[in-house]
């Protein structure tokens, strides 16, 4: 993932900014049961996780999946694939495994949100063949895609008609610089329960808005393949322990890098000091199989 990426990542600030003051009350004040946790990857193709597939193996969503208990599901971002595909991905994953599936670029960057409905109505149809495997699906808009468009944000919004709970990503820098339009995009989502998506990565520090508009924190974090990606984490999980408490619910937790080949061993880091912080009880990836 090349989105935010810099030449030198030593010189970045990584601090998390304080939460924005509106969180702690989405969040409820009070420690969550049932506290539910999904942390993957991005992609499961062996192009990309070189060194992650022990020798021999044949199926590598079957392979993954009993790695990771989830997957951000960036394929999908580029073609809505054929519904037996889908089926085919449910059918392989295990019972406890989750899909987060992004919406097609051609509702969020091509169409721009204008004239989507068939579309939209088309991507839900093929991610509902996932049945209780489908996590939560996400639309990613345009890094260009600003404020001035808020109507077509508010229409997207207020028109969705399925059971699908839904995360939105926004990019362009306005979305969070103006308290205006910050607040009147956070009041949207937290109305209609949309997860607003936080993006960590090194070059747009502003995207780290802090602000949760449902008791669920969907995260994308993106490594710089540079030794900060690690004590980087240390700080995410105790964010994290900090939002339990106040009553945090679910937790989706995507990592990726500038090169992907990284993702599962930083992946893995991630769960470990999240099952010691909190916990979580998830399997550590690559335990037992001598990959990392």
């Amino acid at each position: 993932m090349k989105f935010g990426q810099v030449e030198d990542p030593s010189q970045i600030d990584f601090t998390i900014p304080p939460d924005h003051p509106d969180t702690a009350r989405v969040l409820g004040g009070a420690n969550s049961d049932g506290f539910r946790v999904h942390v993957g990857c991005a992609k499961w193709n062996r192009a990309d996780l070189k060194n992650f597939y022990p020798r021999g193996t044949k199926d590598e969503l079957a392979y993954y999946s009993t790695q990771f208990n989830s997957i951000e599901l960036n394929a999908t971002f580029y073609r809505l694939f054929p519904a037996s595909t889908f089926e085919k991905w449910h059918e392989t994953a295990p019972e406890n495994f989750k899909f987060f599936p992004k919406f097609e670029q051609t509702i969020s960057h091509f169409k721009r949100l204008r004239g989507v409905e068939e579309a939209v109505d088309n991507n839900v149809s093929h991610f509902s063949l996932l049945k209780e495997k489908l996590g939560m699906p996400f639309l990613q808009l345009h890094n260009n895609f600003a404020p001035k468009d808020f109507e077509l944000v508010e229409k997207f919004i207020t028109d969705w008609k399925y059971d699908t709970r839904i995360a939105i990503e926004f990019r362009h820098t306005a979305w969070f610089n103006d308290p205006d339009v910050s607040a009147k995009m956070y009041s949207l989502l937290e109305e209609n329960d949309v997860t607003n998506v936080l993006v960590d990565t090194a070059g747009r520090r502003d995207l780290m808005h802090m602000r949760l508009t449902t008791p669920t924190a969907f995260v994308r974090y993106v490594g710089a393949n540079h030794e900060s990606d690690y004590s980087r984490l240390d700080k995410w999980v105790e964010r994290i322990a900090e939002w339990k408490e106040k009553g945090l619910k679910e937790l989706h937790f995507f990592v990726h890098q500038n090169v992907e080949e990284a993702s599962p061993l930083l992946s893995a880091h991630f769960i470990k000091l999240l099952n010691d912080r909190i916990g979580t009880d998830l399997k550590i990836p690559g335990s037992g199989d001598g990959l990392f």
